[in-house]
């Protein structure tokens, strides 16, 4: 395909200039055109050199000094995914997780709930309110249903905060096992299980990196979760407040 590209590619070169002659027999009182026309074609044959010229390639650097050659290969193996399974550090996250962001979910339907009753308490006592008190009953709980909605973001961006910088952790510490037990072995290239699609036995180093994983880095030192009762208070220390609001405006009107 390649050949076939560059023959027609040399042929509608070789084509041009026969088509150009065409038009100079039949275009009429191009004599004088023709006399100006050669003069420049000198000209684009100077510039060819110069292109030429351009496109020289730059000489080779002189070769560098021989350095000093690698060590000979000595492989191991790790299997990360079964080192995290039985990491008590990573258990502990893992479970730590799952149970704020079950706590979080929780109060986020119970907030929901809220607003729902909220909502419908507001409705049927819709017919006895002046517009002016249901214009404040409206904004009281649109203010506290935003608020909530603020506090349970907030909550559930600390736990994947959390998440992260726990990980991030425990994948540090991993890294200084698996350093020190090749170090150990005098094994200086590791490869990840899925890397690897035969092994003898002698190559695979996971339970002594996770064993000494254990031994290193047992637990994680989690913050406490402070945050698990605030958004259903907030609703109920704001409520107490606008009520007596809400019943000095007719006195007003």
């Amino acid at each position: 395909m390649s050949r076939l590209l560059t023959f027609a590619l040399a042929g509608a070169m070789f084509a041009l200039p026969a088509a150009a002659q065409q038009q100079q027999w039949f275009v009429p009182g191009q004599g004088q055109q023709q006399q100006q026309q050669q003069p420049q074609r000198p000209a684009q044959a100077q510039q060819r050199p110069a292109q030429g010229q351009a496109q020289r390639p730059t000489p080779t650097p002189p070769p560098l000094p021989p350095g000093q050659s690698p060590p000979a290969p000595v492989i191991a193996i790790v299997d990360v995914p079964e080192i995290q399974r039985v990491s008590t550090a990573f258990t502990q996250v893992r479970e730590a997780i799952e149970q704020r962001r079950a706590r979080l979910n929780d109060d986020l339907q119970r907030e929901q709930q809220r607003w729902r009753d909220e909502q419908q308490r507001l409705a049927n006592e819709r017919a006895g309110l002046t517009p002016e008190q249901l214009r404040t009953r409206e904004r009281d709980l649109q203010d506290r249903i935003t608020d909530s909605q603020r506090v349970l973001r907030d909550r559930a961006r600390d736990v994947e905060q959390l998440a992260q910088t726990s990980l991030r952790e425990i994948e540090q510490a991993l890294g200084i096992v698996i350093r020190q037990v090749a170090t150990s072995r005098n094994v200086n290239i590791v490869l990840p299980r899925p890397l690897v699609i035969f092994n003898e036995p002698q190559f695979d180093l996971t339970e002594e990196v996770a064993a000494q994983l254990n031994r290193m880095l047992p637990s994680v030192n989690l913050p406490a979760e402070g945050a698990g009762e605030q958004p259903p208070a907030r609703p109920a220390q704001q409520q107490p407040q606008q009520r007596p609001q809400q019943g000095q405006q007719p006195r007003r009107n």
